[in-house]
């Protein structure tokens, strides 16, 4: 079967103009500013003109199996679907789990990025959670990385938080080497992804680990880093030093101290390159409000459409469409160690694409060759979706 999209303004992320583009099963064939075929093909035809067509989003941060728990078992969230992946314009989501490792296993999560794939989007995930030692499937860090396929990292491990388990200095060398040589044995990227507190350390924890050992600094990827301007200012000085920091797209019910605009504008100020920065939604996962004796007093649940609401805002106004793209595409990609076949519209590559009108409002979402969302409405749903 093959799809061919007519006179799209095609943003790869980097804005190439009108282009025509040919996806034959899963991959994109061709690219061309006119593609011909000959008659006698089963081809469907796409009439993109005045429509933009872009990467479709890469979500590293997303609690695909649920998450919470944080004040009582009432507090669970839900496990995600796929419609809601979908509709987001989301085709591939990295899972994680969080807080609670004890009703939610890391062969749980696989099972449940395994059934997301089955369905329809592209997915990976990262082995343990927030506490050390870390949950995993075979016993070991380094060979959950090495031996399974959909594990990129570990994480995400909480650090500067009142519900991480206070790792040492010596807990957290171990983690980042067991990710390392895992990722180099398995040719993965082996990211310890982080989540940060608000705690007055912020990330002095990792620091210590790059400045007292020998392991990168781009092994770690801390997230939620604008939650506090203080943590926002260490967050960027990390990122000068080379490190890759990712943030967390506002929700509707709640916002950090730094939302994504003034954070984004600030890092560019500062020198930070675009290259090193991302957003993600944390979505699935519970978004709680402590008072000052650490009690919840406000429980709400991430979205995954936020990520793509945050980057419409953030186009609206003034940044860059190409800018804004790459903080959701080639850039997580990379991060992940998948861009050979992800993150950016290029032949050769998955058929993983949005169509959206000029005001970015998503038409089509294609992943791996399969339309899933159409007129705005998903065209394919989970299994146990209504």
């Amino acid at each position: 079967m093959f799809t061919l999209i007519k006179d799209a303004t095609l943003y790869s992320p980097a804005k190439q103009g009108k282009k025509d583009i040919l996806v034959a099963g899963n991959v994109i064939a061709r690219i061309a500013e006119q593609i011909f075929l000959p008659d006698g093909l089963d081809v469907r035809l796409i009439d993109a003109s005045g429509k933009i067509v872009m990467p479709g989003f890469i979500d590293l941060h997303v609690h695909i199996l649920g998450g919470g728990g944080e004040a009582g078992f009432g507090s669970r969230t839900p496990e995600i679907t796929l419609s809601k992946i979908s509709t987001a314009g989301v085709t591939t989501v990295v899972g994680c789990l969080g807080t609670d490792d004890v009703t939610r296993k890391p062969e749980s999560l696989l099972a449940k990025a395994m059934q997301l794939e089955e369905e329809g989007v592209s997915t990976y995930i990262y082995t343990g959670s927030y506490q050390l030692p870390p949950a995993t499937i075979t016993g070991s860090v380094r060979k959950d990385i090495a031996l399974i396929p959909k594990v990129v990292g570990v994480g995400e491990v909480a650090i500067s938080d009142h519900r991480s388990s206070q790792p040492s200095f010596a807990e957290l060398c171990r983690l980042a080497a067991e990710a390392r040589v895992g990722g180099m044995i398995g040719g993965k990227a082996g990211v310890v992804h982080l989540h940060v507190g608000s705690g007055d350390r912020g990330l002095e924890p990792v620091i210590a680990v790059i400045r007292q050992t020998e392991i990168p600094i781009s092994q770690f990827l801390p997230t939620h880093v604008t939650r506090t301007r203080a943590l926002w200012q260490q967050a960027m000085e990390f990122a000068k030093m080379g490190g890759y920091i990712d943030l967390t797209a506002s929700p509707l019910e709640l916002t950090f101290a730094v939302d994504t605009a003034e954070a984004l504008s600030m890092a560019l100020e500062e020198g930070v390159p675009l290259e090193h920065l991302s957003l993600s939604s944390d979505s699935n996962g519970s978004m709680p409000i402590f008072n000052e004796k650490l009690e919840v007093v406000r429980l709400a649940v991430g979205d995954i459409g936020n990520l793509y609401e945050e980057c419409r805002k953030l186009v609206n106004g003034g940044r860059s469409l190409e800018d804004v793209l790459q903080l959701v595409t080639v850039n997580p990609a990379k991060r992940m160690g998948i861009f050979q076949r992800k993150g950016s519209v290029t032949q050769g590559k998955d058929a993983d694409l949005l169509i959206v009108d000029p005001e970015m409002k998503i038409e089509y979402v294609m992943a791996r060759g399969r339309f899933l969302v159409e007129q705005g409405r998903p065209v394919v749903k989970g299994t146990f979706e209504e």
